[in-house]
């Protein structure tokens, strides 16, 4: 699995594993927890690095396992791998419960449960059969490779974007409101202008095809056969491009307020009361004057049109 210390932590809750799952005060449980948790030791490093390469050979075998030719002929040299993988995972799972002082707390946490889901498939296929259908899931193991690489910048990112989409969700739950208000007017103009002869057998059939019209799809399945229909449904083909750009407004919108809020400090010289400075300033841009070491507050952000 990897090092949640570089893991964005739940609301509410501590980024720091040392006091979110507690760090054991000595003894070879705060030993596994230095090669587990912490990487900057030469034996965490390499653990990290040998958990690597194990997620990317077990996903790397789900893949192949999923290809039918390849199964047939390597498929129980797959399925070593599998278990293989499966018992070295598990091992790491139980370290990992093991090595904290509230390990009902690392179990219930986002990159705990992310690990059970990995392993739990095989276990639960040697009982239910049926639910091979579920092995799929192991691929999930991948996900534990952003605390692996310590991708900080990428987190950071990724929460802007999660703070971007639910600032602006009621605008796009009203925008996907009239674009459904949109197909199902237009699909039920086709059903009627095309109708059962032309494959439109029903609204619900028409509007799917308008879904994938609009949407830039085009499956290909229903074709209009009319001269009307065909207006229509080119008319509903320019229409999907401006609907395409409408949520990607919304969004980059949202963000630029995200980067202005969090990134847009002011600093003002307390020599002559410019303001406007950059945060890594140290000096006035007018007068030259020396500017304070911290920053003042962020400067709010402009309200929303």
């Amino acid at each position: 699995m990897s090092n949640p210390s570089h893991a964005p932590a739940p609301p509410g809750a501590s980024a720091d594993p040392h006091q979110r799952y507690g760090k054991p005060d000595g003894g070879w449980r705060a030993r596994l927890y230095a090669v587990i948790f912490e990487s900057d030791t030469p034996a965490g490093r390499s653990f990290d690095l040998v958990l690597i390469g194990a997620i990317v050979l077990s996903a790397l075998v789900v893949v192949l396992t999923s290809v039918a030719p390849v199964a047939r002929a390597y498929g129980p040299y797959l399925q070593a791998a599998e278990w293989f993988f499966t018992l070295l995972f598990s091992i790491e799972y139980v370290g990992r419960l093991l090595c904290v002082k509230r390990p009902v707390r690392y179990a219930r946490s986002f990159f705990g449960v992310i690990d059970l889901m990995a392993i739990l498939p095989s276990y639960v296929s040697l009982v239910l059969p049926a639910a091979h259908v579920l092995m799929g899931i192991r691929i999930l193991r991948l996900l534990r490779m952003f605390r692996i690489l310590k991708l900080t910048l990428y987190i950071e990112e990724y929460s802007m974007l999660g703070r971007a989409l639910m600032a602006s969700r009621r605008k796009i739950l009203v925008f996907l409101s009239v674009v459904m208000m949109i197909v199902f007017l237009l699909g039920t103009v086709m059903y009627v202008v095309e109708g059962p002869r032309h494959g439109y057998t029903s609204i619900p059939t028409a509007v799917y095809w308008a879904i994938s019209t609009v949407t830039t799809v085009g499956f290909g399945d229903l074709v209009p056969k009319t001269d009307l229909g065909r207006t229509v449904a080119s008319m509903m083909m320019l229409l999907g491009w401006g609907i395409l750009a409408v949520p990607t407004g919304i969004i980059s919108s949202e963000i630029s307020h995200q980067r202005s809020a969090g990134y847009a400090p002011r600093r003002d010289c307390p020599a002559c009361g410019t303001t406007g400075h950059e945060q890594l300033a140290r000096y006035c841009k007018d007068c030259g004057g020396a500017l304070p070491a911290t920053a003042v507050a962020p400067v709010p952000p402009p309200a929303a049109t």
